[in-house]
Formats: structure tokens, C-alpha cells, sequence
């Protein structure tokens, strides 16, 4: 038999031994299905019903029988609501052609405009109304359109031809209005609720007589404003009473500058008015629906109080300057009485509604309280207590207490300051008044570097306060001493007694802050003190500088070799 003979037979036994194994391990396996078979086949005998799973707990619903959520966010635009509001939209624009054109052709009188215009938006309503019961979402983008023709033809018919008066085409708009508002209701849409919002207040930017007097646009806006935010509220979307509270806001600021109004009592009138309404508005939809404030709601929020402060404030600093501080201090208690008030009332904690509450309080603290009402003078030696009123807070409160970053970064901003002011010299006059001061700043921050080291949630403080008390510590040197060489040997004792209460305590971290005091010290013998220096002082400084830095090695080697100390 040939070489070529042997392989291939060869190769055929193999095969055939593994067709034999794979015919071995089926037979298996069909072995084992069976009874399993045969134990579910008995399992349903058994069990002649079939267990159904529970039923899922019904959505908590709105007051048009739809999930809370509906209205929480906008919906999703697919390609059909594209087409239907690009349709709409061409409807629109069709009639105002229609009219353009019956215009240039001459057989159209401006009585015939206003009534075709008319005629238009009622009959894209009414087609809508019409459609409703077919595709509710999708027919209600025809009366969108028809709104829209209707606020047109009613200030066309005011402005533009003075066929109607002020008190016609005012009571037209809150007709159109409400209006917008049964749309809504009936189309279960809040586009019409938005349309609603912007046609009321922009109503006195066209209608002269509304925008003329103070008193008159404030019972104007303020009356849009509790019908809105109950709107809002029962509706169940807080955008509708968000854009009026913006427009309220900001469209009465317009008016007044640009009617050049000096009434500044009814302005802040008005403004006081605005800030309860809006305020009980966002408290009571909360607990209305049991549902805080989202993170995107509280930032949506935010600048309606930031506009609120920069409108009010100035308004108060040129007519009341005495008061106006503590008027935007009683702003801010109310905010915070108002977010105790829900959280005390509510099953979910408002973690977004806290970071709003917390900015505004915190700005209204810096700008009205610090910087308005502390005296310049005055302020380093108050601030020193704040340090200790915020230990003494985390102290009692324990595992509950909570700081918002606003009030870190207010403590921050404000301790900064003032730091900078005693230990840098920025504020002259300050440390030759108080030599002292830098010596106090120092002792609290060492003390505050002993407090927060020993808690694992400010651990990241430590060196940064921990050197910020050295920096101050050698200030108050400078500043009480005011001479080279006791400066000198005052910093090479704070080095040498950082280091040996560091190898005491065995406060590694400590040690080593110890080099930035002599690395300054040899900076200012090198840089400073052998400059225009008598031969004596000279010698005695580096004979300072020489003794510090070799005993201060040989500490530093002992320290260096400790073992971090445990959090």
C-alpha cells in the first residue's frame, strides 16, 4: 500500500470515530429533555390556573387624565408634527398673501381685510375642532394657527387701521386669551396655554393706553400673573407660569424705561406684588403634584430671581437707599421660609430646589448684607467669626448637617477677601491700625486645620488651610516686628516649631508645610535682607539662616520618616 493509501485511510478512521461520539452525545442529551418534560408536563397539570403577574399601580394622573410626566418635558418632534406646523404654518402665511394680494389689486377695502383675516382664524379653529375627534395631538396644530391670526387682526385692527379703540382690542385680547386657555383644556396641549402667555403680555407693547400708566400695567400684569400660575398649577406644567413670570418681570422693566416713567413707588409696588405671586406659585405646584424641582427646572428658575434682584434693587438704592439692603434680606428670608415650608410638606426631598434657594440667598448675603451693610472697616474683624460659627453648625448638627457649595463659596469668597486684605496688604491702612489682626487670622486657620482634618468630608481642606495659616502667621511677624533680622529669626522659629510639633504629634503633612516657611526665609536673607545691610546684620542673618536650615534638616529627616498619621 502506497504512503498516499495509508493517509487517507487514516483520515477516514478519524472521521468515523467522531460520527460515533456525536451520535453518543445526542442520545444523551434526549435522555435528559425527557424527564424534564415529563416534570413540566406534570407542574401544569398541578397548576390548573395560570399565575398572572400583579397589576401594575396606576400613574399618578393630571387633571386631563394623563401621567404627571406628560407635562414634564417637552415631547419628542417626530417628522409628522414637522409636517403638520410647517402645514399650519403655510396656512397662515397663505391668508396673509391672500389679503396682500386683494390689497394691490384694489377690490379689497381694509373693512374686508379685517373680516377675511377673522374669517381665517375661526375657520382654522373650527376645522380643528372639527378634526378633533380623529387625531386629537394632530388637529390641534390648525387652531395654533388660528390664534395666531386672530392676536394679529385684533392689534392690526387697533394699530395699524384705528378701527377699534383701547378698550375694545383690550377686552378682544383677554377674550382671545381665554380662548387660547379652553384650547388647551380641550386639546389637552400646553402650545396654546404658551400662545395665551405671550399674547396677554405683549398686549401693552401695542395697546398705548395700557403702557401710559403704572398703576394700570401693574393691575394688568398682576391679574395675568394669579390667572397663569393657577393655570400653570391645574394644568400641571411649570413652564406656562416660568414665561409668565419672565415676561411679567421683564416686559413691565421695558415699559417703564422706555415710557420714561417716574412713579418708582408703584414699579416697586408692582415688583413686590410679582415676587409673592410667583413664589407661592412654584411652593404650591410642588405640593399640588408632590413632585420637587427637577435639576434643569431649578436652573430654568434661577435667572428669574437673579432679573428679580438686578430689577429691584436698583429701583430701591436710588430712591431708598437706607432700606434697600434689608428689603433684599427680607427677599431672601422669604425664599427660604417658602423652601421650608414645601420640604416640611412634601415626601421627596427638593435636593434642586435647595441649590436654588441656597444661590439666591447666598448672593442676596454677599452683595446686600457684605458688601451694603458691614462697614469697610469693620469687616476682617467679623469676618473672624464666621469660621467658628460654621465649626460650631457642623458641630451640634453632626451627620446631618448639610452646607450648599452657594454658602462654601460665600465663606470662601468673603474669608478670601478679607485675608487677602490683612496679610497681603491689599487694603492699605488696615495692618498698621491692627498689627494684631494677621496674628488672629492665623490662629484661626491653625485651629481650623485641626478641626478639618479630622473629619473625612472637608479632609480636602487641610493643606490648603494649613498653609494659608502660615502665610498669615509670618504676615503677623512682618507686620508687629517690622525689622530684618527679628523677622528673620521669628520665621526660623515658626519652621523649627512646625517641625517639632509635627514630630510630636506625628502630623506628617505638618512637617513638611514646614519647608515653605524656609524656603521664604532664605528667599528674604538672600533677596531682601543683605541688601543695603550693615556688615553685623549681614553676618547675623545668615548666621539665622545657616543654624535654621541645618537643625531644620535634621528634624525634617526624623519627620520625614513617620508614618502618615490615620484619617
Amino acid at each position: 500500500m502506497s504512503p498516499l493509501d495509508n493517509r487517507l485511510e487514516n483520515i477516514e478512521t478519524r472521521l468515523s470515530r467522531i460520527e460515533c461520539l456525536l451520535v453518543q452525545k445526542s442520545i444523551r442529551n434526549d435522555e435528559a429533555i425527557e424527564p424534564a418534560q415529563a416534570e413540566s408536563g406534570a407542574n401544569l397539570a398541578t397548576n390548573s390556573q395560570p399565575t398572572r403577574p400583579p397589576a401594575p399601580s396606576a400613574p399618578v394622573t393630571n387633571r386631563f387624565n394623563q401621567p404627571a410626566s406628560a407635562y414634564a418635558a417637552p415631547p419628542d418632534i417626530s417628522i409628522t408634527q414637522i409636517l403638520g406646523w410647517t402645514g399650519a404654518t403655510a396656512l397662515v402665511l397663505a391668508t396673509a398673501y391672500l389679503i396682500r394680494l386683494a390689497v394691490d389689486s384694489g377690490w379689497l377695502t381694509p373693512e374686508r381685510q379685517l373680516v377675511l383675516a377673522l374669517l381665517s382664524g375661526f375657520l382654522l379653529i373650527g376645522a380643528g375642532l372639527r378634526l378633533r375627534s380623529a387625531d386629537r395631538e394632530y388637529a390641534s396644530l390648525l387652531p395654533a394657527g388660528g390664534l395666531v391670526v386672530l392676536f394679529l387682526s385684533i392689534y392690526g385692527a387697533h394699530l395699524y387701521y384705528h378701527f377699534i379703540g383701547v378698550g375694545l382690542a383690550t377686552g378682544a385680547v383677554l377674550l382671545t386669551c381665554l380662548g387660547a386657555l379652553w384650547l388647551a383644556r380641550l386639546f389637552e396641549s400646553e402650545i396654546y396655554s404658551l400662545f395665551a402667555v405671550v399674547g396677554s403680555y405683549s398686549a401693552p407693547f401695542l395697546l398705548d393706553a395700557l403702557a401710559g400708566s403704572v398703576v394700570d400695567m401693574a393691575i394688568y400684569f398682576s391679574a395675568w400673573s394669579v390667572l397663569f400660575c393657577v393655570y400653570a398649577i391645574w394644568l400641571g406644567v411649570r413652564r406656562i407660569y416660568l414665561l409668565a413670570a419672565y415676561m411679567a418681570l421683564l416686559g413691565f422693566h421695558v415699559l417703564y424705561d422706555a415710557n420714561q416713567l417716574s412713579a418708582w413707588v408703584e414699579a416697586f409696588s408692582f415688583q413686590a406684588v410679582q415676587f409673592p405671586i410667583f413664589l407661592v406659585g412654584a411652593v404650591w405646584f410642588s405640593i399640588r403634584h408632590n413632585r420637587p424641582m427637577s435639576r434643569d427646572e431649578a436652573i430654568a428658575h434661577l435667572p428669574l430671581l437673579l432679573i428679580f434682584y438686578a430689577l429691584q434693587y436698583p429701583l430701591l438704592e436710588n430712591n431708598l437707599p437706607a432700606l434697600a439692603p434689608w428689603i433684599s434680606l427680607a427677599s431672601a428670608a422669604l425664599v427660604l421660609a417658602a423652601y421650608w415650608f414645601a420640604r416640611n410638606r412634601m415626601a421627596a426631598a427638593p435636593e434642586a430646589g435647595s441649590l436654588l434657594v441656597g444661590a439666591y440667598a447666598a448672593l442676596v448675603l454677599f452683595h446686600a448684607g457684605y458688601m451694603e451693610l458691614i462697614p469697610h472697616d469693620a469687616a476682617p474683624w467679623l469676618v473672624l467669626a464666621v469660621l467658628p460659627a460654621l465649626a460650631a453648625y457642623l458641630r451640634v448638627a453632626g451627620s446631618t448637617a448639610v452646607v450648599q457649595w452657594p454658602f462654601r463659596l460665600l465663606v470662601g469668597i468673603v474669608f478670601a477677601i478679607n485675608y487677602l486684605r490683612v496679610v497681603v496688604d491689599i487694603d492699605s491702612g488696615i495692618d498698621s491700625e491692627h498689627p494684631m489682626l494677621a496674628l488672629f487670622y492665623a490662629a484661626e486657620l491653625y485651629a481650623a486645620y485641626y478641626f478639618v482634618k479630622r473629619l473625612p468630608d472637608l479632609k480636602a481642606l487641610t493643606a490648603p488651610v494649613l498653609y494659608a495659616g502660615h502665610i498669615a502667621l509670618m504676615g503677623a511677624a512682618v507686620n508687629i516686628l517690622n525689622e530684618r533680622l527679628p523677622v528673620s529669626f521669628a520665621w526660623s522659629v515658626i519652621g523649627l516649631a512646625c517641625l517639632a510639633l509635627a514630630f510630636r504629634s506625628r502630623d506628617k503633612l505638618l512637617g513638611k508645610s514646614s519647608l515653605l516657611i524656609f524656603a521664604a526665609s532664605a528667599a528674604k536673607v538672600l533677596l531682601f535682607d543683605l541688601s543695603d545691610a550693615t556688615p553685623l546684620v549681614r553676618i547675623a542673618c545668615l548666621a539665622v539662616l545657616g543654624v535654621t536650615l541645618y537643625v531644620g534638616g535634621w528634624m525634617y529627616k526624623k519627620v520625614d520618616a513617620l508614618e502618615a498619621e490615620p484619617a
